[in-house]
C-alpha cells in the first residue's frame, strides 16, 4: 500500500475507503449471503448516507454539481477497496454518469442528474437484448419521432439496479427520418406508462440489486428526454463502458487483495499433519502466484488511471480500459479459484469469502464486454496503431 507513488490526498482517500468498508460494510456480508443479499433498511440507510459523508459518493461528478471531483486515480482506489467486499453491498458508493454533465440539457440536468449525484435517486442502463449483447448495434429497440415526441419500443435484459432505478437510459435505433438506425439514448422514468417489467431472473451471485427483464411498450416521451442528438446513442454507451471497465479493473484488485489475505491467514493457521499448510510448498506457490499477478494488474489499473487523468488520447484509453478489465477479471478469477482450493471443504461454503468471490468475479470477465470482445478491441487498436502508443 505504500509502495506505489501516490499524494498525501490519495493516501487518505484510500484509507478513508478502506476503513468504511472494514468498519461498515465487511460485518454485513454473511448476513446478506443469507437474506438473498438484503440487509435491514436501516443499516442500508446508514451505509448510504456514511458513503455521502465520506466523500465517497458521486466520486466522478464535478465538485460545482456537488460531487467530490476526485482524479481518475482517486477513483480507482476507492473503487479497489469497494472491491474487498462481497454480496455487492459495497454499492453503495454510486457513480452517477460522468459523461453526463458535458451534454445533457439544463432541464435533464435539474430533473435527473443533480438528483442522482445528491443520493435522491438512481439511474440504471436499459442497453442489451436478447439478440444484442456484444453486438450492441445489433439492438431491436425503436424510437420513432411522433410531434414533440419519441415512441420507444423494445424489450432489454440485464437491466441492473432496475428494482433500485428511478429512471433509466434507454438506448435505440431511430425509425424513420434523415437518422434512420442511427442510435439515441433518452431518459425514461421507471414509472412512465409502457414500462413493464417482465421479469427478474436470479444469478449466480447473492447481490440485493436485480438485473432485470424490462419492456418498453409504445413509451411516449418528450423529445426533451434525448440525450445529446439522434445518432449520438453508442458515443455515451462507449463512454461508460470505458469508465466500467477501468472500475471493474480496479475492484478485481480489491477482491484478489482480500482473497490472498484471507486464505494466508488461514494457510497459517489450519494444521494438517502436524503442521499449518502454508508451510506446504503447494500452497506456497498458489500464494505467491496470486500475489503476483495482483501486483502486476494493480500497477497496470494504477498506471491507466494516471494516463487517464493526464488526458491520453480517448482510442488510447478505450484499448488501454480493454487490456486493464481483460487481464484484472481473468487474475481474479484465478486467485478466486486457488483460494477456493485452499480453503478446501470451508471453501465450498457460502458463509466463506472464498466461495462467494469465486461466484462473484465470474460476471467479470462478462458485464461491460466479455473477455473475448476485450481481446477484439486489443488487437484492433494493435494493427492500427502499433506497440508503442498502446504500452510506451
Amino acid at each position: 500500500m505504500t509502495t506505489y507513488p501516490m499524494t498525501d490526498e490519495d493516501r487518505q482517500i484510500q484509507a478513508r475507503a478502506r476503513g468504511f468498508v472494514d468498519r461498515d460494510l465487511i460485518p454485513w456480508e454473511q448476513h446478506a449471503e443469507e437474506h438473498a443479499g438484503a440487509i435491514p433498511d436501516d443499516v442500508r440507510r446508514a451505509h448510504h448516507d456514511t458513503a455521502i459523508e465520506l466523500g465517497l459518493y458521486a466520486m466522478n461528478m464535478p465538485k460545482e454539481l456537488g460531487g467530490t471531483g476526485m482524479t481518475m486515480l482517486q477513483q480507482v482506489l476507492v473503487s479497489e477497496q469497494i472491491g474487498r467486499v462481497t454480496n455487492a453491498l459495497g454499492w453503495c458508493v454510486h457513480t452517477p454518469p460522468a459523461w453526463a454533465p458535458d451534454v445533457v440539457s439544463d432541464l435533464q440536468m435539474k430533473r435527473w442528474i443533480l438528483p442522482t449525484i445528491r443520493g435522491e435517486m438512481h439511474e440504471c442502463y436499459a442497453i442489451t437484448e436478447e439478440a444484442a449483447g456484444s453486438d450492441v448495434d445489433a439492438i431491436a429497440a425503436t424510437a420513432t419521432r411522433d410531434g414533440d415526441d419519441y415512441v420507444l419500443n423494445g424489450t432489454k435484459m440485464h437491466v441492473t439496479s432496475f428494482n433500485r432505478a428511478a429512471y433509466c437510459f434507454f438506448q435505440a435505433k431511430i425509425a424513420g427520418g434523415p437518422n434512420e438506425r442511427a442510435h439515441a439514448m433518452f431518459f425514461v422514468d421507471k414509472g412512465a406508462p409502457g414500462v413493464r417489467l417482465v421479469r427478474e431472473p436470479r444469478y449466480t451471485h447473492t447481490y440485493p440489486d436485480t438485473h432485470a427483464v424490462v419492456a418498453f411498450e409504445d413509451v411516449r416521451v418528450p423529445a426533451t428526454h434525448l440525450v445529446g442528438a439522434e445518432g449520438d446513442g453508442l458515443d455515451f454507451t462507449y463512454a461508460w463502458f470505458r469508465y466500467e471497465r477501468l472500475m471493474i479493473a480496479a475492484r478485481c484488485c480489491g477482491a484478489a487483495e482480500r482473497l490472498i489475505e484471507e486464505a494466508t491467514a488461514f494457510a497459517k493457521s489450519r494444521v494438517q499433519f502436524d503442521q499449518p499448510i502454508f508451510s506446504f510448498q503447494a500452497i506456497q506457490h498458489m500464494l505467491a502466484d496470486s500475489l503476483t499477478e495482483l501486483w502486476a494488474a494493480r500497477l497496470m489499473t494504477y498506471r491507466l488511471a494516471e494516463n487517464i487523468d493526464a488526458g491520453v488520447d480517448v482510442k488510447i484509453q478505450h484499448a488501454q480500459c480493454s487490456m486493464a478489465k481483460l487481464y484484472a477479471s481473468e487474475m481474479a478469477g484465478r486467485v478466486a479459484d486457488r483460494a477456493v482450493q485452499i480453503f478446501g471443504g470451508r471453501g465450498y461454503m457460502r458463509e466463506n469469502v472464498a466461495e462467494r468471490f469465486w461466484r462473484e468475479v465470474r460476471v467479470d470477465r462478462i458485464w461491460e464486454g466479455t473477455s473475448e470482445i476485450q481481446r477484439n478491441i486489443v488487437a484492433d487498436q494493435l494493427g492500427k496503431r502499433g506497440v508503442e502508443p498502446l504500452i510506451g
